[in-house]
């Protein structure tokens, strides 16, 4: 015990470790470190603490100076820390080795394995042990990051290395804070959210954002996509999915830049972000040419108009092959809606749910000829402009054969259905809507029309400034198919404006024309 404890002049010096070979006197040194470090373990556990103590006053007392006395107690530390770590790193090792014998996998199948768990299992599973720890560094691991969560606990720097871990494997990526499960296809459930109205967070503090004594804040930023832009872009090269939810500081700009870095985007899903439709819309048309879903839903439902007719007729020209378009809260006309629903040749989904201005009759003749005829959901729930008449006219030209591929039609309003003369007058029981006629002819589709028995209407335009029109007309180059699927000026769509309170008055004075075709934060931290 003395000797193991006592410094000397031969242990204390700092010099480096020579081979057995430049010194034959190395073998016997390790020969007597291993019999004094196995005669301290052999000391029995049963033997009283208090002689240890003793042993080590005795110690004390036999040293010359208080400066020695120091030392020894540093010593002590020291030789208790380094034989600490030492048996901390072989229980390691040991577990490892155990692991690697009783696991039942190669390494590669448990990487596959590891590649289909979430992101925060795959967390628990790199804690376990070095074995799976090394499996879970691999890139295929993080090809599908879901960093979604009810409550904020992911910051940047959780996002960055997970990016960075799956540099060109990377494939989907969710962010954000989501108020609980997705809702199914066809739900208007809204997604937009914020903490503030958060029960589960009700202690939750907005200075808890700032950086606290070096601990970094559980909000993602604008700068949380940096890293897909990064190293001239290669985490962001092959991403399929992006979905983005309630991202409160989050910015037009950035969002441009992330999405400039994904040019093989195919899904895009944005919720309750600070960002502008138009600019948002003009960067996915400049940059995302494969897209073929996107869900877009206003953080400031009615308030957004930025969308003008040249960025729908980009869009249309530049990702024809969306078949999924979903817009939801945003302030739309009814031609707006048209040039898109029209123009994506491809497209089955549609959802306008809670869209102001839209009166319905962009659904006008949109069964017959090329667009809008493979529609298999629409949904216009609470859309608060939407006419009884349109509405009536559509399933008309549902029992007439239209829209044959229709299986999902949703067009409940909490506060009714809009009048064809009186914005102010709600109906709420119609009787000129065929709802009866439609289920017996085509009982295969799933027709909601839930309405309140009584209501009262406010109308959203009296809320807001009404929308200054900057467009005279559309581009003639709508787009550059062959004529017999091309967009072409039609006299037969002049009743689309001429239809009074329809939302789209503005437009008919200015001339425009509308085109028809001729036929917890720690539980990401831990790796």
């Amino acid at each position: 015990m003395d000797t193991l404890l006592h410094p000397s002049t031969s242990s204390m010096a700092k010099r480096p470790c020579p081979s057995s070979a430049e010194n034959p006197m190395l073998p016997s040194f390790f020969s007597q470190m291993d019999n004094l470090l196995l005669s301290f373990l052999s000391l029995s556990d049963s033997s009283p603490p208090v002689s240890l103590d003793l042993s080590f006053d005795r110690l004390l007392e036999s040293a010359p100076s208080d400066a020695d006395q120091s030392l020894l107690i540093d010593r002590a530390h020291n030789l208790g820390s380094l034989l600490l770590r030492a048996a901390n790193r072989s229980a390691r090792k040991r577990a490892s080795l155990h692991n690697s014998i009783a696991w039942a996998l190669p390494p590669d199948l448990t990487i596959k394995v590891f590649s289909m768990l979430d992101s925060q299992s795959l967390c628990y599973a790199a804690a376990t042990c070095s074995m799976f720890n090394k499996c879970a560094m691999d890139p295929l691991c993080y090809a599908n990051i879901d960093l979604t969560t009810v409550v904020p606990k992911v910051n940047n720097a959780v996002v960055s290395t997970m990016i960075q871990r799956a540099g060109k494997s990377l494939r989907s990526l969710k962010l954000g804070i989501v108020p609980g499960p997705t809702s199914s296809p066809g739900s208007c459930q809204p997604l937009v959210y914020s903490i503030r109205n958060s029960v589960d967070v009700s202690s939750f503090s907005w200075n808890d954002k700032k950086t606290r004594q070096g601990k970094e804040s559980s909000i993602l930023t604008r700068s949380c996509l940096y890293p897909l832009s990064g190293d001239n872009g290669a985490a962001g090269t092959l991403l399929r999915r992006l979905h983005l939810y309630n991202i409160e500081r989050m910015d037009n700009a950035s969002l441009c830049v992330a999405l400039a870095a994904c040019p093989s985007l195919l899904d895009l899903e944005i919720v309750g972000l600070h960002v502008e439709l138009r600019q948002t819309l003009m960067s996915v048309s400049s940059n995302c040419h494969l897209i073929e879903r996107l869900f877009f839903e206003s953080s400031k439902t009615g308030r957004d108009d930025s969308l003008k007719s040249p960025t729908c007729v980009d869009l249309v020209n530049n990702c024809p092959n969306i078949s999924y378009l979903s817009l939801r809260g945003f302030k739309l006309h009814d031609y707006k809606v048209r040039i898109l629903v029209k123009g994506f040749r491809k497209l089955k989904y549609a959802d306008f749910s809670t869209s102001y201005s839209i009166s319905g009759t962009f659904l006008r003749n949109l069964g017959s000829g090329f667009g809008g005829n493979l529609l298999e959901v629409l949904i216009l729930r609470d859309c608060m402009h939407l006419k009884e008449v349109e509405v009536a006219r559509f399933l008309t030209a549902v029992l007439a054969g239209d829209f044959k591929f229709l299986r999902y039609l949703d067009i409940s309003n909490r506060e009714g259905l809009a009048s064809e003369g009186d914005w102010y007058q709600r109906s709420y029981n119609s009787s000129i809507i065929p709802l009866k006629q439609v289920l017996e002819v085509r009982p295969n589709i799933c027709l909601l029309a839930e309405f309140p028995s009584e209501g009262c209407y406010i109308d959203i335009d009296h809320m807001f400034d009404s929308e200054v029109n900057s467009e005279i007309s559309l581009p003639s180059q709508l787009s550059s198919h062959t004529s017999d699927g091309s967009l072409l000026m039609s006299s037969s769509e002049s009743s689309y404006n001429s239809d009074q309170g329809s939302g789209n008055e503005e437009y008919q004075v200015s001339g425009f024309v509308i085109y028809e075709e001729s036929s917890d934060e720690v539980d990401f931290l831990v790796v």
